[in-house]
C-alpha cells in the first residue's frame, strides 16, 4: 500500500508555561487527506500542541513542518494564508458582529473570492443562511459551533485543526458536529482533531495518538486503539451514555 506524504510533521515538541512543561518531546505526523486525532484527559497537553502547531503558542523546543516548510516560529496570521486553519476551543465567535460578518473575517486574506466560499457555507449550513443578518451572539451553542467551523472553512484550509469541537454541546448536537467532521474529511481536507471525547474521536479517525501528562503514551490506527482494553481502561475513561 502506497502511503500519502505527511502534510504535518511535529518532532520533539516541548511547550512550556513559565517553568511548567505542558508538553514534552512530542512527535507525530499527519498524512495528507487523513483524519488524525489527539486524545487524552483534560490537562494532557492536547490544546497546547494544537496551539503550537497553529502559531498561537511558541514552543520552547522542537520542530514543526507543514507542507514541507518549517513553520515552527511562523505567526498564526501568516499560517492561515498558507492553508493551516484552526477551529478554536470555546468557539470564540465575535458575538456583536452578524453571522455574515463573522464569515467574512474567515476569508479576510482571500479578497473577492470570499463571497463564493460564504455562499458554499450557507448551502452546507442552512441555519446560518437563515440567520445571516443576526448578531452571532444570538445563536444557540450548536449554531455557534457550526459558525466557527464554517468561518474556518471559508479560508479554504489544506489542514484543519479542530480543538474540542464537541465541548459543552448536547449529545444530539455532538452527533451533528461529527457528521460535519466526516463531510469535511470526505471532501479532501486533512483534519487534526483534538477531543476529550476520546472514543467518539477515535471512531471518526484514521489514526490516533493518546496523551497523558504532556507525553504520547500510545499511538496507532484508531480502530486498534479502541480495541485495546488496556489503553481504554487506563486512558480513555468510561463512555458517557447518550441520554437522547
Amino acid at each position: 500500500m502506497i502511503m500519502a506524504d505527511p502534510i504535518l510533521e511535529v518532532r520533539d515538541l516541548t511547550v512550556s508555561y513559565g517553568r511548567v512543561e505542558a508538553v514534552r518531546n512530542v512527535s507525530f505526523s499527519v498524512e495528507e487527506g487523513s483524519l488524525v486525532t489527539l486524545v487524552g484527559a483534560n490537562g494532557a497537553g492536547k490544546s497546547s500542541i494544537i496551539n503550537a502547531v497553529s502559531g498561537i503558542l511558541r514552543p520552547r523546543s522542537g520542530k514543526i513542518n507543514f507542507a514541507g516548510r518549517d513553520i515552527t516560529r511562523t505567526p498564526a496570521h501568516r499560517l492561515v494564508g498558507s492553508g493551516l486553519v484552526q477551529v478554536p476551543e470555546g468557539r470564540q465567535i465575535l458575538a456583536t458582529l452578524t453571522v455574515e460578518e463573522n464569515l467574512r473575517l474567515g476569508g479576510w486574506h482571500r479578497g473577492r473570492t470570499t463571497a463564493a466560499s460564504i455562499g458554499e457555507m450557507y448551502g452546507r449550513f442552512p441555519v446560518l443562511a437563515e440567520r445571516r443578518s443576526l448578531p452571532a451572539g444570538t445563536l444557540s451553542g450548536g449554531e455557534q459551533q457550526m459558525l466557527t467551523i464554517a468561518r474556518a472553512l471559508v479560508a479554504r484550509p489544506k489542514l484543519l485543526l479542530m480543538d474540542e469541537p464537541s465541548m459543552g454541546l448536547a449529545p444530539k448536537i455532538v452527533d451533528e458536529v461529527f457528521d460535519v467532521i466526516h463531510e469535511i474529511r470526505a471532501s479532501g481536507t486533512t483534519v487534526l482533531l483534538v477531543e476529550q471525547n476520546a472514543r467518539r474521536a477515535l471512531r471518526a479517525a484514521d489514526h490516533g495518538y493518546v496523551l497523558a501528562s504532556g507525553e504520547i503514551v500510545a499511538e496507532g490506527p484508531a480502530v486498534e486503539l479502541l480495541a485495546d482494553d488496556a489503553i481504554v481502561q487506563a486512558y480513555l475513561g468510561i463512555e458517557r451514555p447518550n441520554l437522547e
